[in-house]
């Protein structure tokens, strides 16, 4: 039995997020990620100037005068949702933790997703896939991909980003949007990432708190890797040490956004401090722009 406490949180982000789907992401979702073909819609009578190649040639031969098949656009897309569940993303200086902000973020994508008819699939992973919901359509569908997020205990602490693209391209043999979500503290990825680019539109939804860039100004204090455990004290009340975090942590994310641009991969990054809205709605005017 799943929680009551869950199922109210289900529910409490089913209502958030379908309300800035409606009023938000209108448009926004269906201009950036249109279908992939053609499909018949209907036959109708030839008029002039129609293209002779669309000609339905069995009801022309049927009623005895020229129709032509008319197209809309094959709506349905897969949208996987590539989600890091490991220690790192237990982390947040404000209201929320950077795992809290990507469960959300997850939501938000999925309901745009399936407004627009598509389907949806999640993969979780921290050291190891822990989780695998194979794509399919429909809001309970949604609502199991968020549950499996909320309710979702990581048996593993560390990030193995390269091995969940490794699985992901194994069991996903249709061309795919892939939202990968993590904060991407994590090496070793690189070759995966690029060869999962190559099939498939990949995004990275970066996310960071604004804590992680700048020590305060306490004096001794023990920094503890959240996935190792490792510790380490520093004096965070000597500026030269609190400078040299902040060139270190500014760096770390230049050599990411570089790799994701060097990959053909966009980038959407979310601070975990401020509102994820604005930047998933600039991404999605700016890359419709692009296109």
């Amino acid at each position: 039995m799943i929680p009551k406490e869950i199922l109210d949180k289900v529910r409490l982000i089913e209502i958030h997020t379908r309300s800035m789907v409606n009023n938000l992401f209108a448009g926004e979702y269906h201009s950036v990620f249109k279908g992939r073909g053609m499909e018949f819609a209907e036959a109708r009578e030839y008029q002039p100037g129609d293209d002779v190649r669309h000609i339905d040639w069995n009801v022309t031969a049927r009623v005895g005068e020229p129709f032509v098949k008319i197209f809309d656009e094959e709506r349905e897309l897969t949208v996987m949702l590539v989600v890091d569940a490991s220690a790192s993303g237990v982390f947040g200086s404000h209201q929320q933790m950077k795992g809290e902000v990507g469960v959300e973020v997850s939501a938000l994508l999925a309901f745009s997703a399936i407004k627009n008819n598509d389907r949806v699939g999640l993969l979780i992973f921290t050291d190891e896939v822990e989780v695998f919901v194979p794509p399919k359509k429909g809001r309970n569908h949604v609502l199991r991909v968020i549950r499996e997020l909320l309710y979702f205990q990581p048996k593993g602490r560390r990030t193995e980003i390269g091995g969940a693209l490794e699985y992901l391209g194994r069991v996903l043999h249709r061309r795919s949007v892939v939202f990968v979500i993590s904060d991407f503290l994590d090496r070793g990825y690189e070759a995966a990432l690029q060869h999962l680019s190559r099939r498939h539109d990949l995004i990275a939804v970066s996310l960071s708190d604004p804590r992680e860039w700048r020590l305060p100004n306490v004096g001794f204090i023990n920094l503890q890797d959240a996935e190792t455990g490792e510790q380490v004290l520093v004096d965070s009340g000597a500026r030269g040490v609190r400078e040299f975090f902040a060139v270190e942590q500014r760096a770390a994310a230049g050599r990411r956004s570089a790799l994701f641009r060097k990959t053909g991969v966009d980038e959407i990054a979310i601070d975990a401090s401020r509102p994820y809205v604005d930047p998933l709605i600039h991404f999605f005017r700016a890359r419709a722009r692009r296109h």
